[in-house]
């Protein structure tokens, strides 16, 4: 099987505390880590440049304005992300999980993954985005439950 990008993110998120996997003092540590559960070395260099441009925008969720705003996708938007994806990041700004800071964030981290992009890796992309967020935690409960038991909430 191949692993993929997302796959590595998703094993750090799983098996590592938020800050552990995005503190760059753990990244030698995580690096022998993820090599010895079997994931390939360009995958690991991938999974860590994905995540210091997620630390790069780490705050910019805090930022208000654009609600109510019409987002309007870009052609490469388009052609990346599914008509299911992009509802879905509607769906979750209008629950109010998804600030539209935060949706921008996803999206370019979305484009940043250089893979297929289906409804799963949405899910996980904004999971791995609000956890990386100061005051997202409550947010970030809620879309882990949606990620985790696959459930529905606030029909």
């Amino acid at each position: 099987m191949k692993e993929t990008l997302l796959d590595v993110l998703m094993y750090l998120l799983e098996n590592y505390h938020d800050g552990e996997f995005a503190d760059t003092d753990n990244q030698p540590t995580l690096r022998v880590e993820l090599a010895a559960a079997g994931f390939p070395e360009d995958e690991i260099a991938h999974a860590f440049a994905w995540l210091e441009g997620l630390a790069a925008n780490r705050g910019a969720v805090r930022q208000s304005g654009g609600a109510g705003a019409l987002r309007v996708f870009a052609d490469r938007e388009l052609k990346k992300l599914t008509a299911e994806s992009r509802g879905f990041l509607l769906r979750l700004e209008q629950l109010g999980i998804l600030k539209p800071a935060s949706r921008e964030l996803v999206i370019e981290r979305l484009l940043a993954l250089h893979e297929e992009i289906d409804l799963e890796r949405v899910k996980w992309v904004c999971l791995l985005v609000l956890v990386n967020q100061p005051g997202e935690e409550e947010a970030a409960v809620h879309l882990e439950d949606m990620v985790y038991y696959h459930g529905e909430f606030l029909h």
